[in-house]
């Protein structure tokens, strides 16, 4: 379990990682990145890793496996979005990927009957573990997509906060054209696409454009290839010169009334308004805004 395995390390566990209910990997745990530049480990990485000015940014890096997410892969995304999470230094990750093809989901040959169910049982774990620590990060995750995202790969782009596409990407979950219907991608995919697009989707395996996801909510913007890098890094930006704390409360809390009713949905809202009011950022916005001055934000 995650807090056994921080325990382990002797580290406090932190309250965003207990939301989730499974076990961070300890594999590869913080191991691959420093809070300036990534430092990887000898031999090829399916991953690489950067960070500056608050902006960490994860590149899937395989193109001639279509950043296939083996579980090589998904161990190491895993570890590079859990590293120093809790880090002042952190307030925003992109995750992006090299090549013409985001990512082409699993690594089907690590799906064969050679394998066997417990390996199988391993990698689906893990991938909903990745999956889940997205939304449970106190930071925000933006996804930049330039090219085709299927199956899991799908999976991971509805998983972020914050998607932006070139308008040459597409999106499928062609999985049950080979008899492996994507019922993980459809828990990420109906949770961000009406059902009908989604179910879709699902059964028929059929992509829809880029135009088509940004319409239906999978997407948050389009924009030509030779912008995508840089509306992205505008929006990693803006949310890097923003009170962390601040941030980091207010993205818990969207997610933890999404799955109330309304009533109590705004009972935890409220409240969190009042701890939000209670923090430092939150009375030196205040008083910056009464005052006529840009804020001085603790981290």
């Amino acid at each position: 379990m995650a807090a056994a395995s921080l325990r382990a390390f002797g580290a406090k566990v932190p309250d965003w990682l207990r939301r989730g209910p499974w076990a961070p990997l300890a594999s590869g745990f913080c191991s691959r990145v420093s809070a300036g530049v990534g430092r990887p480990e000898p031999g090829p990485q399916p991953t690489t890793v950067r960070q500056r000015d608050g902006i960490r940014n994860i590149v899937l890096s395989n193109p001639k496996k279509r950043n296939a997410l083996s579980l090589e892969m998904l161990k190491s995304l895993h570890s590079d979005i859990l590293h120093e999470a809790e880090s002042k230094d952190l307030k925003v990750i992109i995750i992006s990927a090299e090549g013409p093809v985001f990512s082409s989901g699993h690594d089907l040959k690590e799906l064969t009957d050679e394998q066997g169910p417990e390996y199988h049982s391993e990698v689906f774990q893990t991938c909903s573990e990745v999956m889940m620590l997205i939304q449970n990060h106190p930071v925000p995750v933006i996804a930049m997509v330039n090219g085709l995202a299927t199956a899991a790969g799908c999976q991971l782009v509805a998983s972020c906060d914050i998607a932006v596409a070139s308008d040459k990407s597409s999106f499928s979950a062609p999985g049950v054209n080979i008899g492996l219907f994507c019922s993980t991608p459809g828990v990420a995919l109906g949770r961000a696409l009406p059902r009908k697009v989604a179910l879709e989707m699902l059964f028929t395996g059929e992509p829809i454009s880029a135009q088509e996801a940004l319409l239906h909510g999978l997407l948050s913007r389009v924009v030509p290839e030779e912008q995508l890098e840089e509306e992205t890094m505008r929006i990693a930006r803006k949310i890097a010169s923003l009170s962390r704390p601040v941030v980091s409360l207010g993205k818990a809390t969207f997610y933890k009334q999404l799955r109330h009713d309304l009533q109590t949905a705004y009972h935890l809202a409220s409240q969190t308004m009042v701890d939000n009011v209670a923090l430092q950022d939150g009375q030196e916005g205040i008083k910056a805004f009464i005052q006529k001055r840009k804020p001085i934000w603790s981290h």
